[in-house]
């Protein structure tokens, strides 16, 4: 009783604070830019004001990219922490089954169509990236088939790694298909960006988010055998090879849905779980709900450092993310030869 009295104790404790810290990154971001605005001013106006600067740049330009990249964030961060998990690699990341590759190929498909209306509210540049996404999520699982008891992880890792580089030569085909402004239009897209003006394509893809973060926070605990060993979860009477289906294409649809919307944002998926599991320690039932707001807080700071370096030129924050994740990432194959 007592260790699980401390247990809940600490959950509880180690929750807040993150809560508290992605709380006040969301609410200090939308005020941060290069145009200084009042809040109250903000605030007085309304969403609908129309002649109130203030209130247009704070609830048209940036409350809707705050929201967008805590979704975001929260998405690719835990999908990340599931793959690594569930592959027993530390280098696995939200592109490891190549959804993002098929993603990226769905879009410029959309742009070298032309593509560019929307249907029931959607983009069909989002459509056609999450209907690519799933195209390969499928490809990938056609070519695994479960072994003494769990799915082959290497086999797993391979097919998505090949279908991988398979889809990005097909965008590069497409791309040097396109006139220029398709071109400029797929450069800037697989650079990864939040750029928005309303909630509406963010409030679309919640109910997904939402669905597969619940489904991954269940099963944490079975997250937690299976990464300890597939011999000791099974004997523990854990269904390794389902969990880790039910994992991986939960994990697969969050990076999709994420993906269609704001295109390829690297690394949030990869150095997320490994800063937030050197604070928390590796229990999933803790760790998943706080990368799940690290990962939010960590792509709203992103996102606005990528809006104010520069000003008033805009960094897409894929190349901000990029920029952060390639030294961490350095740093870990280093502690991985060290390790080994």
């Amino acid at each position: 009783m007592k260790d699980t009295f401390v247990s809940k104790k600490r959950f509880t404790v180690v929750i807040c604070l993150f809560f508290l810290f992605t709380l006040i990154t969301a609410a200090l971001a939308p005020l941060i830019g290069q145009t200084r605005i009042s809040l109250l001013k903000a605030l007085s106006g309304g969403p609908n004001a129309v002649d109130n600067v203030d209130a247009s740049i704070f609830f048209l330009a940036r409350l809707p990219r705050v929201f967008l990249a805590l979704v975001a964030g929260a998405a690719l961060a835990v999908a990340g922490a599931v793959f690594q998990a569930i592959l027993r690699n530390d280098l696995a990341a939200p592109i490891t089954l190549g959804v993002s590759g098929g993603a990226a190929l769905g879009a410029v498909l959309a742009f070298r169509l032309g593509l560019t209306f929307t249907i029931l509210g959607f983009s069909t540049v989002s459509l056609c990236a999450f209907a690519g996404s799933l195209v390969a999520l499928g490809v990938v699982f056609s070519l695994v088939r479960a072994r003494q008891g769990e799915l082959p992880t290497a086999t797993l890792l391979l097919a998505g790694v090949t279908v991988n580089f398979f889809f990005a030569s097909l965008v590069m085909l497409v791309h040097y298909l396109s006139n220029t402004a398709q071109s400029y239009q797929i450069v800037r897209w697989l650079m990864g960006g939040l750029d928005i003006i309303d909630f509406g394509p963010t409030l679309s893809i919640c109910p997904l988010v939402f669905a597969a973060i619940f489904i991954l926070i269940y099963i944490a605990r079975d997250l937690n055998l299976i990464s300890g060993g597939v011999q000791s979860a099974l004997s523990r009477g854990v269904n390794v090879p389902v969990i880790q289906f039910i994992g991986l294409v939960a994990a697969s649809i969050l990076t999709g849905a994420v993906v269609a919307l704001t295109g390829p944002i690297g690394f949030v998926g990869l150095i997320v779980p490994h800063i937030t599991r050197l604070i928390v320690g590796p229990d999933h039932r803790l760790l998943l709900p706080a990368t799940i707001l690290f990962g939010a807080s960590f792509l709203v700071i992103c996102d606005t450092l990528a809006r104010t370096v520069i000003a008033p030129t805009e960094i897409p924050v894929g190349v901000v993310t990029a920029i952060i994740g390639g030294p961490f990432f350095f740093w870990l194959l280093r502690k991985q030869q060290r390790a080994s």
